[in-house]
């Protein structure tokens, strides 16, 4: 594995492991999406995950990560993200994000969405769907020779006209043998040098997009992040590698529609 600005740069034999672990990981979060309705709990969808990364060879990347307890994060409404599944019941009207990360042959994939359960306002809607929109602006610009300062930024340009905000505090990175590599990918355009972007690089672009302030703080448990004014937040993202020309989509999932 190259490196560029301390960024690794992914070989041929990598990038194929990194496909089949991102693809790993798209099949079990679209699998865990379909489980999200009224009614169960986060944990009996912790454990759902559990099986399915089973199924897939796989282990889960958030797992024991810095002492996580979860298999998947999973947070939902004013919860942005690192929620741990446990004994709270989803609600009609919740908005449950799930948060997906696989190990397999060596190399990660993470990706993760935002699911409605049962009927939502059409504002929560309009949230969902510019946050996802959000995340394909930014994948846009992930091709080679542009400035990733450019993809960041791409985030908050599409966002904050809508009238939402991005979470500053949390970031996308640099994905592949470690969860978290170089570089830093946040959802807003950062002040100073910006890398460019070159073929081998593959990031984790992930939006977090408050309907509310941008302000957020943890909850007792030191791992569940809520938004500090209790408003709603979303998730999207996608491991996604640069190549010589159209960005690739590691973890390719349909996209949802939000109507």
């Amino acid at each position: 594995m190259a490196r560029h600005n301390r960024i690794p740069i992914k070989s041929a034999r990598e990038i194929d492991k990194m496909r089949e672990a991102g693809r790993a990981a798209s099949e079990v979060l679209q699998e865990l999406a379909k489980a999200i309705e009224p009614g169960r709990t986060t944990g009996e969808i912790d454990k759902l995950a559990a099986d399915l990364i089973a199924k897939q060879d796989g282990r889960s990347a958030f797992l024991g990560y810095r002492g996580f307890p979860g298999q998947t994060c999973i947070s939902v409404n004013e919860e942005v993200v690192h929620g741990i599944g446990g004994a709270r019941r989803i609600q009609p009207g919740d908005i449950v994000k799930i948060d997906v990360g696989v190990i397999k042959g060596g190399f990660i994939g993470d990706n993760a969405t935002t699911v409605i359960a049962g009927d939502v306002p059409a504002e929560t809607k309009r949230l969902l769907a510019a946050t996802e929109q959000s995340l394909y602006e930014a994948i846009a610009w992930a091709r080679p020779g542009k400035r990733l300062f450019d993809l960041c930024g791409a985030v908050e340009d599409y966002v904050k006209p809508l009238g939402f905000t991005v979470v500053r505090e949390f970031v996308g990175h640099g994905v592949g043998r470690n969860l978290h590599e170089e570089p830093q990918v946040p959802n807003y355009r950062p002040n100073g040098k910006s890398p460019i972007l070159m073929p081998g690089m593959t990031l984790a672009i992930e939006p977090m997009v408050n309907a509310g302030r941008p302000g957020v703080r943890y909850l007792e448990d030191g791992w569940t992040v809520i938004t500090e004014d209790r408003l709603l937040s979303a998730h999207f993202e996608h491991t996604v590698l640069i190549t010589d020309g159209e960005p690739e989509i590691l973890t390719w999932r349909p996209r949802e529609t939000f109507v």
